[in-house]
């Protein structure tokens, strides 16, 4: 940094009070990120309210050479939106960038603000009879340009794909303050490379997400939620197959749900109940919909794929949700095992992919496998099985000292699930990211053609190497051995 006085001057200026702080009361809740593993501090917190104040302090920032740190609802699950020790970058929050600038049912798209949250989102659409195709357990806090950093998934990726598939336009400001201007929707464009999608999953390495164009959907018409209870994850993985094969277009959402996931999160929800009578290894979360005028045959199609399952001997058990609220009790139970499990102790989590008609074998090889290999641990997979992503989580053994297991013995978990994952022809950051959590692992199994390419995408884009620096692009060999 050339001259720390001028720079927070000038800020100072630039923001204003509202828009620049070096607050520490103000500045702490943003410091840590949501799983409580990472902390750092910063040199001050901006949080501009347009894409020309963002410009405006991003071109100040690089003018100074003070490195920044890009965030949104501070919700994510890789530490990639925490800064560093150093306590010399800025933390520049999207938080107050939130309007919805514009909801069009009849192109059946919405132009927001990075800052905007998925729930306000999701609310502004139905006023509109649409809606837009992502959720996730943490809509009330994860905001779109986070969603758009780090490619979110969620539990409708099965029907409608993550993130990337949805933004359709996109704004960002660049490591030197330029915008790139990529807002209008265009069907066709042969103007050489999709930039947009580059920016997609970068995680604010290459630009910061100031606003984007979302595709929209028509409102459901009705929906069937149907719970399972299935005596292993093949049965699991041959109902997924009924159910596409029956259900088609009509299935959106296809949940896997071990016994101890259930009852931890019974535990958890003083009010959550059990969806079947009887006790089962392995619960499948179903949804099927229909959009507005297509409703016809939905509930009896669901009623004829579980008899169907049943009879074969795919299933113990089912139950079909009686109405809106026991379809939202059952998402609930799902959307809560990350809390729940948090809640019974330290664990270390992996968010995994493999190809989904494996998905299933890995689940029931790896979980003995890693218990064997780490006495007093407790495996547990549970999440997305139609799309190949489940999240993998070891549980300490009782009584441990949550830091002291998580940096030692947590970090051989994770590097041998990461290793089997790798075996497997897999990924180790199906969708929360690689942030700073997953670097060295991306670094050290990555395929070595493409970490050349990220990190020569980098040089090109941010030469500097100020934006959100320590996150995502592994350091190459040379600079790891210095």
């Amino acid at each position: 940094m050339r001259d720390p006085d001028a720079f927070l001057a000038s800020a100072a200026e630039l923001l204003g009070e509202r828009g620049f702080t070096r607050d520490p009361d103000l500045m702490a809740p943003w410091l840590t990120d949501w799983r409580g593993r990472y902390a750092g501090n910063a040199l001050a917190m901006a949080s501009p309210a347009s894409t020309e104040e963002v410009s405006a302090i991003v071109r100040l920032c690089a003018r100074h050479r003070v490195p920044i740190v890009p965030q949104g609802g501070n919700s994510g699950m890789s530490g990639g939106a925490t800064p560093d020790d150093d306590g010399d970058a800025l933390l520049l929050s999207l938080r107050r960038m939130n309007a919805i600038r514009e909801v069009n049912a009849d192109s059946r798209q919405t132009v927001c603000e990075a800052g905007v949250i998925l729930q306000n989102l999701h609310d502004a659409a139905a006023d509109k009879q649409m809606r837009f195709p992502l959720t996730l357990g943490g809509k009330g806090s994860a905001t779109i340009g986070g969603l758009i950093a780090t490619n979110a998934g969620g539990t409708q990726v099965l029907r409608h794909g993550t993130m990337r598939t949805q933004v359709l336009g996109l704004e960002a400001v660049l490591a030197d303050g330029s915008v790139f201007d990529a807002l209008t929707p265009l069907k066709k464009d042969n103007r050489g490379f999709d930039l947009k999608q580059l920016l997609i999953g970068s995680e604010g390495t290459l630009g910061i997400v100031t606003a984007a164009t979302l595709r929209l959907l028509p409102e459901i018409g009705e929906r069937a939620v149907l719970w399972a209870g299935l005596r292993s994850i093949g049965d699991a993985r041959r109902l997924l197959l009924h159910c596409e094969a029956r259900a088609g277009n009509h299935l959106e959402g296809f949940e896997v749900i071990p016994a101890h996931c259930l009852t931890a999160v019974l535990d958890h929800l003083p009010d959550a109940r059990r969806p079947l009578a009887s006790e089962h290894a392995w619960h499948a979360l179903i949804e099927l919909v229909a959009e507005e005028g297509v409703t016809d045959g939905l509930s009896e199609l669901a009623e004829s794929i579980l008899s169907e399952a049943f009879e074969a001997g795919t299933i113990e058990d089912a139950t079909i949700a009686a109405s809106e609220t026991q379809a939202e009790q059952f998402w609930l139970l799902r959307d809560s095992i990350s809390p729940a499990e948090r809640a019974i102790g330290p664990a270390m989590q992996h968010d995994i992919s493999v190809p989904v008609a494996r998905m299933a074998d890995f689940v029931e090889q790896a979980v003995p496998e890693v218990e064997a290999r780490f006495p007093g641990t407790s495996a547990v997979a549970f999440g997305h099985l139609g799309d190949g992503n489940v999240h993998f989580h070891v549980l300490a053994p009782p009584n441990v000292v949550r830091g002291e297991w998580e940096d030692g013995e947590g970090k051989a978990i994770s590097a041998f699930v990461h290793d089997l994952v790798t075996r497997w022809g897999g990924s180790i950051s199906a969708e929360h990211g690689i942030g700073q959590m997953k670097r060295d692992e991306l670094g050290r199994l990555g395929d070595p053609v493409a970490l050349a390419m990220m990190r020569s995408i980098k040089q090109a884009l941010d030469p500097q190497g100020l934006l959100n620096p320590g996150k995502l692009v592994p350091l190459a060999p040379e600079a790891c051995s210095n």
